[in-house]
């Protein structure tokens, strides 16, 4: 038995499997809900950078709360990015519902990294060029045992909050793109 393959339908052709648009929406609404948390986390009294140029360095005033309080704005700003992505997204017509539920968590991770990569291109940017090497070197210099335990710390935050905001930004997504087909479905009926 042969199948006319010409009359197979494959796929939504009038939209793209990846939505550029929707996903620059949720990196650029993640970074700035970061810093928008950074700066009440800030106002709070978490010390997060030094506010002049050779100031005392955050890093040695580093605790565990300040770690948790990063990674809460992290996981946060990933859910908010992942959703807006997942939402705003092309609806995509004759795709199989578990290929819209891989593009909507593929949404929410590609918007995860564009707005990691743009954030910290971002504090690169406005951080002064000194100030890191003073930080360290302020550090280094009274401890170094306690430099390499802080180091240590920031690490294992900054890691834990990379892996649960990516996580959290894929599930927002795959969130957001099914709240978009409900709405999508109850619209259709009105």
């Amino acid at each position: 038995m042969q199948t006319d393959l010409s009359r197979v339908t494959v796929g939504d052709e009038t939209h793209p499997p990846i939505s550029w648009s929707a996903i620059f929406a949720g990196a650029a609404s993640a970074i700035a809900l970061a810093m928008l948390l950074s700066a009440l986390a800030a106002g709070f009294g978490l010390k997060m950078a030094a506010p002049w140029p050779g100031g005392a360095p955050a890093g040695a005033s580093f605790t565990p709360i300040a770690g948790a309080c990063l990674v809460a704005i992290q996981v946060l700003s990933a859910a908010l990015g992942g959703y807006l992505a997942g939402r705003l997204r092309a609806r995509w017509a004759f795709v199989h519902e578990h290929e819209v539920h891989f593009r909507d968590t593929a949404h929410g991770l590609i918007t995860w990294a564009v707005s990691t990569i743009g954030g910290a291109l971002l504090l690169v940017a406005i951080m002064p060029q000194d100030t890191a090497a003073t930080a360290a070197a302020v550090v280094l210099q009274a401890d170094p045992l306690r430099a390499a335990n802080l180091a240590a710390q920031m690490s294992f935050f900054m890691a834990v909050g990379l892996l649960l905001s990516a996580f959290v930004a894929s599930v927002a997504a795959a969130i957001g793109g099914l709240r978009r087909e409900e709405m999508h479905g109850v619209l259709r009926r009105i």
